[in-house]
């Protein structure tokens, strides 16, 4: 994980972190544990240099500062982060019970929201230390945490998406035919990186066939004239995410690919259209789906439209049949209907948009329509 962006100072933290308090308050929770992981680095702007077994757990509960429970060799770097002078650092030495320090902040009675990366012999050492607390996953207890961007917050999504539009472009213009999947791959890692992507979480090239495995692992195939290839590809700039796909075609397609694409981009298209303030997230689904199941192929859509997206390429809210959150100025979430014929070929779009006050915009501008590659 990536360090936050620079433009975030120790009032932006502290004010995350007392949102987030009264988040708890209000979900009827004693308090919030979080674990190092994408949860910290939004809080504090902190994240460990290493993944170690000691515990490291930021304490946030209502009426209390913000205490970070940090192993002794570690606290320097904690001191170090944007957000330390709006939080407390409790260290604790090796030979020390670190449960017994953290104990002494908790509720003996209170139920906590807890990091779903939290590991379990820290949440088990917890319990131990305080058989009367409970403890529920922030993705069940607080799944809107990070949900709602602020201005800067949307400024970095909108340049890590203009990156990755900026990676597409390059792309197309690089040969594909003849070529393996993995070296095209390489190709979209380069770009990222050289685009201002310091963390490159997939590079998607699926080809012919491959095409209808909507998570396909790049492999060695040659892609060959005539193949339908999904690309899909994104990581973090400046500790934000992108996320984007596009379908193209290695010389010219078939009246049938060109039909699937049309239709996957209208179902996109609708999709985009659905999203406004106040509309349950499910509806994005519905009307992205609806568009490919009249015309016959909703079998072959398997997945969601989309998922929400900020310091992680995937967190909350997600654009599927179920989720009635409605949806906020600020969320951002990728819309991304596809088709995927088993054996044949697959073609998927994706834009991540944000809810304005008044509809969506789109952060990802490069064309929708049928690309020809050589």
């Amino acid at each position: 994980m990536t360090g936050t962006a620079a433009p975030f100072v120790a009032d932006d933290y502290r004010a995350r972190m007392q949102r987030a308090a009264r988040s708890a308050a209000e979900a009827g929770l004693a308090g919030l544990l979080v674990a190092p992981g994408p949860d910290l680095v939004w809080l504090t702007g902190y994240a460990p240099t290493a993944t170690t077994e000691r515990l490291t757990l930021l304490v946030l509960a209502p009426g209390q500062d913000p205490v970070l429970v940090v192993p002794t060799l570690e606290a320097p770097d904690a001191a170090n982060a944007a957000g330390a002078s709006a939080l407390s650092l409790r260290d604790w030495t090796d030979g020390k019970d670190p449960y017994a320090v953290t104990a002494a902040l908790l509720d003996a009675a209170g139920r906590f929201g807890i990091s779903d990366n939290a590991w379990a012999m820290h949440l088990l050492g917890l319990q131990k230390a305080l058989p009367g607390t409970s403890y529920a996953s922030l993705t069940e207890a607080l799944p809107m945490l990070r949900a709602v961007k602020d201005q800067a917050e949307l400024e970095l999504l909108a340049a890590a998406g203009a990156a990755a539009d900026a990676t597409f472009e390059e792309i197309r213009k690089v040969p594909f035919g003849g070529r393996r999947e993995s070296e095209v791959a390489a190709d979209l890692s380069r770009l990222l990186i050289e685009h201002g992507h310091t963390q490159v979480d997939f590079t998607i090239v699926a080809s012919g066939p491959n095409g209808a495995n909507p998570h396909h692992e790049v492999g060695d195939r040659i892609i060959e004239r005539g193949d339908m290839v999904v690309l899909d590809f994104g990581g973090l700039k400046d500790g934000y995410g992108s996320d984007t796909s596009r379908t193209v075609h290695v010389g010219e397609p078939t009246d049938e690919e060109r039909r699937v694409h049309d239709l996957v981009r209208a179902a996109q298209e609708a999709g985009f259209g659905a999203v406004r303030p106040g509309v349950p997230c499910q509806e994005v689904d519905r009307a992205a789906r609806a568009v490919i199941a009249d015309a016959g192929y909703g079998e072959y859509f398997i997945h969601r439209t989309g998922h929400g997206i900020g310091v992680t390429t995937h967190e909350p809210p997600y654009m599927i049949e179920g989720e009635e959150q409605p949806l906020v100025p600020g969320m951002c979430f990728s819309v991304e209907p596809g088709v995927y014929l088993p054996g044949r070929f697959g073609v998927r779009i994706e834009d991540i948009v944000t809810v304005t006050e008044d509809g969506g915009r789109r952060l990802n501008d490069t064309t929708r329509e049928m690309v020809i590659v050589d």
